[in-house]
C-alpha cells in the first residue's frame, strides 16, 4: 500500500510517522509521496521518510504508483481534496473533521460511490480498547436501554495557537473552533455510543482568545432517536485543560472512559469488564497515537479485504452534522432538528 501524504504540516507530519511506523510491521505499505504547495515543506518531511516532494497532486499521481492519500489539508480544503484523488483512482483517509460544509460531505460521498474506492475519516478515538469496549457493552445489551451520555474535552489552546497559521480560528477554512476541531472527537464517541441524533439545544461563545472568529467554548443537549439525552462540552478555555471523558448511562449498567481508560464499568449482570491498561507504548507515543496507528490499519485492512473501514463518510457526516447543528442553535436561540440524507 502506497501512501501519498497530501499537506507537510504539523499532522501531516504526524501522519508520515504513523505510516512509517506501519511499514516496519508491514514492508508492503509505505509513504511514497508528500505533497504540499510549499515545496520545502514537502521537501523537508519527505527526506525524514525516504520519499519524493511534490508541489502538485496531479503531478503525484502521474509520476508516483500510488494507492492511498492522506489528507491533512486545512478542514475547507478537505473535499476537493478528496474528490481529485478519488477520481484519480486512489483510496483515501481525510483528517477529520471530513470538511464544514454537508454540501461538501455528500460530494465526497458521491465520489466514493462513483469511484468504488474505500474513504476514511480519522476518529482515532473509536480504535482505543475502552471505547471499543464500552461499544460492545452498549451493542451487546449489557447496560440496558441506554438513558444517556456526556461527552467532554475541556481542553487549552494558548493565544498562540490560533496565531500559528493564518487559517487557524478563521470560519471560513477552519471552519469552527473547539468543537469542530478538538471536541468533534468526542462527540464522535458520543454518537457512536447513542445513535442517531435528532435534535440540537447548544450555547457557543468566544470567551478567552482574542481576533478569533469562531467558538472556543461549546455546550449542547442532543437528543437521540431512541429517546437517549446526550450532553457535550468542548472547550479550548479551561486551562490547564483535562482528558476527554466519557459517560454512558443505561437503565441496566454504566460505563465511563476517562484519560484514555475505563474508569468505570457496573452492569447488572455483574460480569466486570475485562483488564484494558497496559498497552505497550513506543517512544514519545501516547495511548491515542496508538489509536490512530491502529485507525490506520484498519484502513489498510478495509481496502485489501474490500470491507468497509471502522469509520465511514457516513459517521462522519453525521458528526459534522450535530457540529453544524450545535452553531445554528446557538446563532438562533432554537432548537435544531436533525435530518439525515
Amino acid at each position: 500500500m502506497r501512501f501519498a501524504l497530501l499537506g507537510a504540516g504539523v499532522i501531516g507530519a504526524v501522519h508520515a510517522r504513523l505510516i512509517s511506523t506501519l511499514h516496519e510491521s508491514d514492508p508492503r505499505t509505505e509513504l511514497a509521496a508528500v505533497i504540499d504547495s510549499d515545496l520545502d515543506k514537502a521537501t523537508a518531511l519527505a527526506e525524514e521518510h525516504s520519499s519524493r516532494a511534490y508541489a502538485d497532486a496531479a503531478e503525484a499521481y502521474a509520476a508516483e504508483e500510488i494507492d492511498a492519500v492522506a489528507v491533512c489539508l486545512p478542514s475547507a480544503l478537505h473535499a476537493d481534496a478528496a474528490i481529485e484523488a478519488l477520481n484519480a483512482g486512489k483510496h483515501v483517509l481525510i483528517e477529520k473533521p471530513v470538511d464544514i460544509a454537508l454540501d461538501a460531505a455528500d460530494r465526497i460521498i458521491a465520489a466514493q460511490r462513483r469511484s468504488g474506492r474505500t474513504v476514511s475519516v480519522i476518529s482515532q478515538r473509536r480504535f482505543q480498547p475502552p471505547a471499543a469496549f464500552i461499544k460492545d457493552a452498549v451493542d451487546a445489551g449489557r447496560l440496558g436501554r441506554t438513558t444517556s451520555g456526556i461527552a467532554e474535552s475541556a481542553f487549552f489552546r494558548p493565544q498562540a495557537y490560533y496565531e500559528s497559521g493564518d487559517w487557524r480560528g478563521t470560519a471560513a477554512v477552519d471552519g469552527g473552533g473547539a468543537l469542530m476541531n478538538q471536541g468533534i472527537h468526542a462527540l464522535d464517541l458520543l454518537l457512536w455510543m447513542l445513535g442517531k441524533p435528532v435534535q440540537v439545544s447548544a450555547q457557543t461563545g468566544r470567551v478567552a482568545h482574542q481576533d478569533i472568529e469562531v467558538e472556543d467554548l461549546a455546550a449542547a443537549t442532543i437528543r437521540f432517536e431512541n429517546g437517549a439525552v446526550g450532553l457535550l462540552l468542548a472547550s479550548t478555555a479551561a486551562y490547564p485543560g483535562l482528558p476527554v471523558r466519557l459517560s454512558v448511562h443505561g437503565d441496566r449498567g454504566t460505563a465511563v472512559m476517562a484519560d484514555d481508560r475505563l474508569e468505570y464499568f457496573h452492569s447488572s449482570d455483574h460480569v466486570p469488564a475485562p483488564p484494558l491498561s497496559g498497552e505497550p507504548l513506543r517512544d514519545g507515543w501516547s495511548l491515542v497515537d496508538n489509536a490512530h496507528l491502529a485507525q490506520y490499519e484498519d484502513f489498510v485492512a478495509a481496502i485489501r479485504t474490500g470491507r468497509e473501514p471502522g469509520v465511514t463518510l457516513a459517521a462522519a457526516r453525521r458528526s459534522l452534522a450535530v457540529v453544524l447543528a450545535v452553531y445554528e442553535s446557538a446563532r438562533t436561540g432554537r432548537p435544531v432538528d436533525l435530518q439525515e440524507s
